[in-house]
């Protein structure tokens, strides 16, 4: 089947022809249609003027770098993102720690991995209708990777974002490590659990400097993380 002009449009930023041709002949054999760019300097523009569903991010490109790209991106928009890299040095830094990138592959890659990484990224989007808002005093958009305490927002990380909404739909429940960590990533990557509790500290102090009176997440020894905040009424 060929894809149709409300299937979900998927970005495809990668300087090497065939390795794109390959992408977008899989992405098109599972319904998503293909826009490629493979100069860095075409991103920008085209994601401003035709914003699309998710974008694979070559890390390497002439004209301006994935790495820059993605910051300058997250400026404006929350735009599922998947990098695309060889450098597996680069790796740490990829997912939203410290750029804003949503997940990313390793090259030499299966194509049906790349389909299979947008499906779940996209399921994840199309399920923020049912999740966003579901509480008064804390407000979730999935869907825009936004929230909010008090109607003031919150500067999340999409890693510090996951791990706010895994919680606070759940208030009361603990969540170990391993448990949170599978809600951070799709692909069961090998992390510690220091990644955890880093993340666990940021989105503390973020939450604190709304509302210092209120506990928010507490440790529960040996076991791992809960939400204890009061969410207000349930919408």
């Amino acid at each position: 089947m060929n894809p149709e002009k409300n299937d979900p449009l998927i970005l495809v930023v990668e300087d090497e022809p065939k390795l794109a041709q390959l992408m977008i002949d899989y992405l098109q054999a599972s319904n998503y249609r293909t826009h490629h760019i493979a100069h860095g300097s075409e991103v920008l523009p085209f994601v401003q003027q035709t914003p699309p569903d998710l974008m694979l991010l070559d890390l390497m490109l002439p004209g301006s770098d994935g790495l820059t790209l993605c910051r300058e991106i997250r400026r404006f928009s929350e735009l599922p993102i998947i990098m695309v890299t060889a450098r597996t040095e680069e790796i740490d830094r990829l997912l939203g720690l410290e750029i804003g990138a949503d997940d990313y592959i390793c090259k030499p890659f299966s194509p049906r991995e790349v389909v299979a990484r947008v499906k779940t990224i996209l399921r994840r989007v199309k399920r923020a209708p049912e999740e966003a808002d579901r509480v008064s005093l804390l407000k979730i958009d999935e869907g825009r990777f936004q929230a909010s305490w008090r109607d003031q927002p919150l500067e999340l990380t999409p890693a510090e974002f996951r791990l706010l909404k895994t919680l606070a739909l759940e208030p009361g429940k603990v969540f170990s490590r391993e448990q949170l960590l599978n809600h951070l990533y799709d692909d069961y990557r090998v992390v510690t659990d220091r990644t955890i509790d880093s993340h666990i500290k940021n989105l503390r102090r973020k939450l604190e400097n709304h509302d210092a009176d209120q506990p928010f997440i507490r440790a529960v020894y040996g076991m791992g993380y809960r939400w204890e905040a009061d969410l207000g009424q349930l919408i």
